[in-house]
């Protein structure tokens, strides 16, 4: 297979992240290797649907990308109160699958610069993966930007919904390591500089997860929690050697996993580019928008919100 284009790699980014939402919804908090035990390498019929999903139906990972990124096309940029807005107008339409953090913060009332952070004073629980899943939309409009822009972006984004860092330098980490992948590098050979980058408090808890010899096994807290859903994206794509691969490893680990398959999905998307994700996987793939009238992007839709956060 030919090196993909930036192009090739942004849309992989995007639409691999949707692909592996869809596929690992009807096995979320399923046991391990229920994926694989069903749906045997090579046999097809993957997107399946169940628990509530029909076949090739994206969950609230996709469906918040696409409001960041669209808002992201549509302002011109970075307007956090827009994207707030966004994220309230969706969940008020009462969405089949939502965080409870995210909805608890966006259901609050209060203004959209204290909504997280008044909820995580509160609540002292705020580093779920929740903001890392719908990160690959911003991950690939901000990579033009360089390192610094780009952690600081993700922070920014994260802190709509969680307050609490951890959660920040998790989506922050994916967005650097998407960066690295889409200018054609090695995220993995990437890992320790963006470690450097991390803030001081939280880079021994990221350096112990995206450690060469980590394993979800050794995880500390269940998948739904952003250290080991990221961990878990990492090593899936360590020691992996195909989109395939990968995400078929991240739903085979159970738990939450459209959104351990989305981050997986999302940078192994820019590692391979489109066109090493199956077709037989996006073409029933589609991603409804809830509050936004009948709206449902199609993969071609997705691709060109990609081309154009691409830039």
């Amino acid at each position: 297979m030919s090196t993909p284009s930036r192009t090739h790699r942004a849309l992989g980014a995007v639409i691999g992240s949707a692909v592996g939402d869809a596929l690992g919804a009807p096995f979320e908090f399923g046991p391990e290797g229920a994926f694989s035990a069903r749906f045997p390498k090579g046999h097809g019929g993957e997107m399946c649907g169940g628990g509530g999903w029909d076949p090739g139906e994206a969950t609230d990972d996709t469906q918040m990308a696409v409001l960041v990124g669209e808002s992201l096309l549509e302002c011109g940029g970075l307007e956090l109160p827009d994207v707030f807005r966004r994220f309230q107008r969706w969940a008020a339409a009462e969405p089949k699958d939502i965080g409870l953090q995210t909805e608890a913060v966006l259901s609050s009332g209060d203004p959209w610069g204290l909504a997280a952070a008044l909820h995580f004073q509160t609540n002292q629980r705020a580093a779920g993966n929740g903001a890392l899943m719908r990160a690959a939309t911003s991950a690939v409009h901000f990579a033009h930007h360089g390192r610094e822009a780009t952690m600081d972006a993700a922070r920014r984004l994260a802190a709509l919904t969680h307050g609490d860092r951890a959660a920040w330098e998790g989506t922050a980490v994916f967005h650097e390591l998407v960066r690295v992948a889409l200018a054609g590098g090695d995220p993995q050979a990437a890992v320790p500089n963006t470690l450097d980058a991390v803030q001081h408090d939280h880079r021994a808890r990221y350096t112990t997860v995206l450690a060469p010899a980590w394993h979800p096994d050794d995880a500390t807290e269940f998948n739904g929690a952003v250290w080991p859903c990221l961990g878990s994206a990492v090593w899936a794509l360590r020691t992996t050697s195909s989109y395939e691969d990968a995400v078929r490893a991240a739903i085979d680990l159970g738990g939450d996993t459209d959104t351990v398959a989305a981050v997986t999905g999302g940078l192994a998307g820019a590692v391979y580019g489109i066109d090493a994700v199956p077709e037989r996987w996006t073409a029933a793939l589609h991603v409804p928008l809830p509050g936004f009238g009948e709206r449902v992007l199609q993969v071609g839709e997705l691709a060109e919100l990609a081309r154009r956060l691409d830039g």
